[in-house]
């Protein structure tokens, strides 16, 4: 996915969950549209380089929107997050009819927000993708954007209690139990972060759901997000390497509650 042109900035604030502060590097004080309705927990960092893109939307009431956000390491370094929750979805489609998802590359044809009935004992729910072909079972993939990764090292997701994300594991575990493949895709969007597991010390029922679905054959797969600059400007964010999983994972946080 190609960026529109992005304009550097240092974060002021984020509030009311959509609104962020910037002050942008040539002077002017804006306020943009924050498009993630999540805690942010751990990239909500005052003080950080942030990138926006303006729109010229003579509807829009923020000219501006957040889109990432660069962010020290431990060890010096500084890893890019995508905080633009919109752009899983889009970066999981572009790989699936790239075909650059083994195990997923083969089927005939891809609908967005496939709907699941909750007939014949299912949980009602509606679902980011399905993928059907004459030759196979369907396979429903749902997507999560994995953005925190906590003091102990690991990635984690969710960001917060997640009732929604809750009610997708069910009805992904009903659907592996009629037969269908039943996808949990992480994409995460967090250069920093190197696996990904369930976050036991925000949401203890989703981290226990996490683990029941797994074993009841849900798959669970994760992948990084390539940014790519040129001339110091990020200019494309495509679905990278494949990462870990880890359901069954009890955090150092959890530990120490």
């Amino acid at each position: 996915m190609q960026y529109p042109p992005l304009m550097p900035g240092i974060l002021l604030r984020r509030y009311k969950r959509f609104f962020a502060d910037v002050h942008l590097d040539d002077g002017r004080e804006v306020v943009a549209h924050c498009p993630n309705t999540g805690s942010m927990r751990a990239v909500n960092v005052p003080g950080c380089r942030v990138w926006l893109a303006a729109s010229d939307n003579p509807k829009r009431k923020l000219a501006w929107t957040w889109e990432l956000i660069e962010l020290p390491q431990p060890d010096g370094s500084m890893a890019m997050a995508s905080v633009h929750t919109g752009r899983a979805n889009r970066l999981v489609e572009e790989a699936l009819r790239g075909r650059r998802l083994p195990g997923l590359a083969d089927y005939a044809t891809l609908t967005r927000e496939a709907k699941v009935a909750g007939n014949a004992g299912q949980t009602e729910a509606r679902l980011d993708f399905r993928l059907d072909d004459p030759e196979r079972e369907s396979a429903f993939i749902e997507v999560k954007q994995v953005t925190l990764k906590e003091p102990d090292g690991h990635g984690y997701f969710p960001d917060a209690v997640s009732v929604r994300g809750r009610k997708h594991l069910l009805a992904l575990a009903d659907l592996a139990a009629h037969g269908h493949r039943a996808v949990l895709l992480f994409c995460v969007a967090h250069a920093g972060i190197r696996d990904v597991a369930p976050a036991a010390h925000l949401d203890p029922a989703y981290a226990l759901a996490l683990r029941e679905v797994a074993a009841l054959g849900v798959e669970m797969r994760a992948y990084g997000c390539q940014v790519i600059s040129r001339e110091g400007v990020p200019a494309t964010i495509s679905l990278g390497d494949p990462l870990p999983v880890h359901p069954d994972h009890v955090d150092d946080i959890q530990r120490s509650v």
